[in-house]
């Protein structure tokens, strides 16, 4: 598991993950610690979790760990060994795949958006055409807190958008799964995140932005927590089988 910031942990992954009995080792490359060689680490599967930093920001002085990191997925990626990259991590993916990240923008002439706060994601392929689909419904409640957009490499699937971002949910190969979106976060753990990225949220939903995101967990956290454990549950039967040969 690697993570990039305190608040932004597994939470709903690492909860199914003890289920199956999987060991879980948390790695945090912007403390210093150093990621383990891909040939060393067989019958594992590579969480990449998000953070408040784009991938793009690997090109600052200070974010040298990053570019390490990018390039570690690259091999990791090459080697074809099961990963999941959310938010920050999907991003790494792409890139370390031959795809890019820019910001995200609507309207003509374009303008930069920040997507966040509780909403949907429809699936553009039906569970006969896409197994990790299955018992899902035809669109799924997630909760977006970015201002970039992921340009798939071109080996990638697409299999959900939103209306305003159209790379939500993608995989490579069968081996890679990236989610702009959450759907791993937890109730408790929003609170955290909210406090964390406060002027991020004003910025996106103007000064009542954190009652609104507690609210409509409050009201509609149970299903996007219903269709996390789903998606995850998939991933999880799809990854294993390829970690294990």
């Amino acid at each position: 598991m690697v993570q990039h910031v305190d608040h932004e942990g597994p939470d709903l992954i690492r909860e199914l993950a003890i289920q199956r009995g999987m060991s879980i080792q948390t790695i945090r490359p912007d403390l210093g610690e150093v990621l383990l060689d891909p040939a060393s680490l067989p019958n594992t599967i590579a969480v990449v979790l998000g953070g408040p930093m784009g991938v793009n920001d690997r090109n600052e002085p200070h974010m040298k760990w990053l570019q390490r990191e990018l390039e570690w997925l690259s091999i990791w990626h090459q080697q074809k060994k099961p990963v999941l990259g959310i938010c920050l991590g999907a991003q790494l993916l792409a890139v370390a795949a031959g795809g890019s990240v820019g910001p995200l923008e609507v309207g003509d002439p374009p303008q930069a958006l920040k997507e966040l706060g509780i909403g949907a994601i429809h699936w553009l392929r039906n569970s006969k055409e896409e197994p990790l689909l299955d018992g899902l419904d035809p669109s799924a409640l997630v909760l977006h807190w970015h201002g970039d957009r992921i340009r798939l490499p071109h080996d990638a699937t697409l299999l959900g958008s939103s209306l305003h971002c159209p790379e939500q949910v993608f995989r490579i190969g069968r081996h890679a799964f990236g989610l702009q979106c959450h759907l791993e976060i937890s109730g408790p753990n929003l609170e955290r995140w909210i406090q964390s990225d406060a002027a991020y949220i004003v910025s996106a939903m103007g000064s009542n932005g954190a009652n609104r995101l507690r609210s409509d967990w409050e009201q509609l956290g149970g299903y996007l927590q219903q269709s996390g454990s789903q998606l995850f549950s998939n991933m999880f039967n799809e990854l294993q089988n390829i970690s294990s040969h």
